[in-house]
């Protein structure tokens, strides 16, 4: 694949952002070399590989599910709000 101001225009479009006149021929440099490294991936040889091989049979380490009550945290973050009361954010009504 080819990068070409054309598909970082395009990828602007996509991603909602815009890059700078000054800036572009560094990202289309970057992107070229990520999409060649990439590249590299379709040439190895996965004919013997199980479809469900992982790097481990280990199963994923899940930490006890134990409820905790911090109000400090929550205090911390309400008194930063306009309005609160009873550790609840106080908005206007949106819904008559």
């Amino acid at each position: 694949m080819q990068v070409d101001d054309a598909l970082l225009t395009r990828l602007e479009k996509l991603s909602f952002l815009k890059v700078s006149d000054d800036k572009r021929e560094e990202i289309i440099h970057q992107l070229s070399e990520i999409v060649s490294f990439v590249d590299n991936l379709s040439e190895l040889n996965t004919d013997n590989v199980d479809a469900k091989f992982a790097m481990s049979d280990a199963a994923t380490f899940a930490r006890e599910d134990i409820p905790s009550c911090d109000t400090s945290v929550n205090d911390d973050i309400l008194k930063h709000a306009p309005l609160s009361g009873d550790h609840f954010f106080i908005v206007p009504k949106i819904i008559e």
